[in-house]
This record gives C-alpha cells, structure tokens and sequence, in this order.
C-alpha cells in the first residue's frame, strides 16, 4: 500500500502532510480518508485516498460523505451557540425553563452548560432497554427528562456519547421549533455549499463509504456506573433496525454525515471570527464564550482528563489538536476529528472509513495534523 495515489492539492510547504497520509496508508493503518485544512478562511490542504469499499473497486474521493460519529457534537454545539448568539438562549440558564419536564428527579437547576458539558449526570440508561428505543425521540426525551442524575450535577464530567444528542436536540427543538438536521442544512449546509448531514437522507446513502470496524474494544480505564451507562450495556447504542435505519436517524451527537472540506470549512470559521464566505455565522463573543473551559478534571466516562467547553472538547490538556490550548472541537469514534484554533486561525478536519479503537489520540489524524502545523 506504500504506493498509494493521493489526490487533491498541498502546496510545497505543506509537503509532509501528504507524506504523513502516505505513512498511514503504507503502515495498512488507512483504507479510505480525506484531510482538508483552513487557513484564515482559505482551503491550503485538501487531500484524500484510498477506497469507499473493503473490497477496493470503489475510490475515497471528494464525493464520499463520511459518517463522522461524535464529531457530530461540534455541529450540535455549533446550532446552540447560534441560540445564544440570537438572544434566544442563555447558556446559564436552566434547562427546564425551555423544556419543564426535565426538571424532573432534582435536575431543576441543571444548566444549558452544564448539559453541554456532560456534567449533568444523564450518559446513558442503566436500566434494560431494547436499543431500538433509540430511534423514538420523544421516548428517549421523556425518559432523560424523568432519570435521575447518575452523579451529583456539577461535580464532574462523564461523557454522554448518545444522550447529549437528545438533550442538546430537544433545548434547541423547543425554542427554535425545528430539529437540528432541518436547521444545520436550511441555515448553514445549503447557503454556504457544506456536505454536511445530522442523518443521511436515501439520497446520500450511496455516497456513503464502507466502514471497517476495529477488531478490539477502546481502554475506557476505569468502570463505574456513569461508563456503564454510557458505553457498557447491549443496550448503550442504537441497534435492532438495519445500517440504513441507523445512516437516517437524524441523531445530533452521533450520526452525521460530512466531507472533511466541509467540516473544515465551518471549523476554519470559527477560527476566524466566524466569519464564512464574507458572512458571520457566529459572533467572536460567543464564539470564545461557547468554547470557554466549563470544568476541567478526571472524566468520568473517558479516561482522560478533560476540559470541556459548551459543547465542545478542548485541546489543553490532552492535545489531540496540535500544540494549542486554546484550540476546541471534536473527535468521534474510529478516528475522525474537527478541529478550530482562533490563536492561529486554523480549521482542521479528518474523516476516514477504517476505524481505530482510539477513542481520542489516533495516530493517523495526529500524524496529519503535526505535519501541517509543521508547515505554518
């Protein structure tokens, strides 16, 4: 595989960001994947290879729409933040002065950071379920709004890998009255040309790469209810109605769809003062506000110390993102990642179809990233 064609454009300072995706390719770590870097507004790195396919008769190009897993958060926290920015929401308010019946089981004065910030206590149901429950939003928003809190809100992080979808999709829901899908693509993917998708209409679906699932489970470190819930039960994903069912549920923390030029697009604005083909899409304010450190400590679900913003992982203390700390975005399951650094004005993302089981410090996307701060 050391022969692996790559295609798209890096200039000559940039050279050992093809270097770095060939690396991948030749070590058999790749099967298909695609990087695409933004600076200050202006696409510098685009680059893919590989196949759509295990069985190599379909090219990775700049038409596959990748499914991007968590990094779907980023485009959740992003929708919120245009809440807040339009004076709809405010992130210290309490999530049941927008939605009552979440005030339920001594979550009243939970907040809208709180919630975004997996600090509330909700990552996932203890109790049995049938996974195909998932797949009915207002049941699963029913029984979020019910659920005690798994650990004292406010006293640590535990990431919520399915849930802060549901949590984050039913506060935006109930002020702005659409679902997240319906609003990213009208206010966001059709004005500004972005592939990006929270579930994959049968449109798409045959732009949709094969996935190659990893062969062991991620080292979640310590197990404890909180990681039960939200990793650890048959019941934890999705499950019971097909690949295409779960391509379409339109589920804001786990079932995007996007180019890695389209992600980069949209982080590269929020590097830059939100600013996208000469239109804000987010005010500087909220911006750094959305991305400002909520709580910082021993997560309780992953085995990392964290720094979580509203919505948005932060760089400073496990680096996935290059060197700088003020850096925020999101990795997702098997690899992928998108990334904003306002100190540099700097966006970043990485989509693949081989899945590693990392759960944040994938060596492929890394090794990308290094060679292209390399070239700054």
């Amino acid at each position: 595989m050391s022969d692996i064609e790559i295609h798209g454009h890096a200039p000559a300072r940039f050279a050992a960001v093809k270097d770095a995706m060939a690396a991948s390719f030749a070590a058999g770590e790749e099967l298909g994947c695609r990087f695409t870097l933004v600076e200050a507004g202006e696409v510098v790195v685009d680059l893919w290879a590989g196949w759509a396919d295990r069985a190599r008769t379909r090219p990775f190009d700049e038409a596959t729409l990748t499914p991007i897993f968590s990094t779907t958060k980023a485009l959740a926290a992003l929708l919120i933040a245009r809440l807040v920015d339009q004076g709809k929401l405010d992130y210290g308010q309490t999530v049941a002065s927008v939605w009552p019946e979440f005030g339920q089981a001594g979550k009243a004065s939970i907040t809208v950071e709180q919630c975004m910030s997996h600090q509330e206590g909700l990552s996932g149901f203890l109790e049995r379920m049938d996974p195909a429950d998932w797949f009915d939003w207002d049941l699963i928003c029913a029984r979020l709004a019910a659920m005690a809190p798994i650990w004292p809100p406010g006293t640590a992080s535990g990431y919520h890998p399915i849930t802060y979808g549901f949590i984050a999709g039913e506060i935006f829901r109930r002020i702005d009255g659409r679902t997240m899908d319906v609003a990213l693509r009208a206010d966001l993917a059709e004005p500004f040309g972005l592939d990006l998708w929270i579930g994959a209409p049968d449109s798409e679906i045959a732009r949709i790469p094969e996935l190659q699932r990893p062969n062991a489970l991620p080292d979640f470190g310590q197990r404890n209810d909180a990681t039960r819930a939200a990793f650890l039960t048959p019941w934890a994903q999705p499950g019971g109605k097909g690949a295409d069912a779960l391509r379409r549920l339109a589920l804001p923390s786990a079932t995007g769809h996007a180019t890695a030029l389209a992600l980069a697009r949209l982080m590269g604005a929020l590097a830059d003062d939100g600013w996208l083909d000469g239109e804000t899409i987010l005010s500087p304010a909220v911006i750094a506000e959305a991305a400002r450190s909520r709580i910082r400590g021993q997560d309780l679900v992953l085995p990392f110390e964290m720094s979580w913003g509203a919505g948005f992982m932060r760089n400073e203390t496990v680096h996935p993102w290059g060197p700088g700390n003020e850096t925020f975005g999101h990795s997702g399951w098997g690899g992928s990642c998108a990334f904003a650094d306002p100190e540099r004005k700097l966006g970043g993302a990485y989509v693949m179809n081989r899945q590693s089981a990392e759960l944040l410090n994938d060596r492929r996307p890394r090794r990308l990233i290094e060679a292209a701060y390399g070239g700054l």
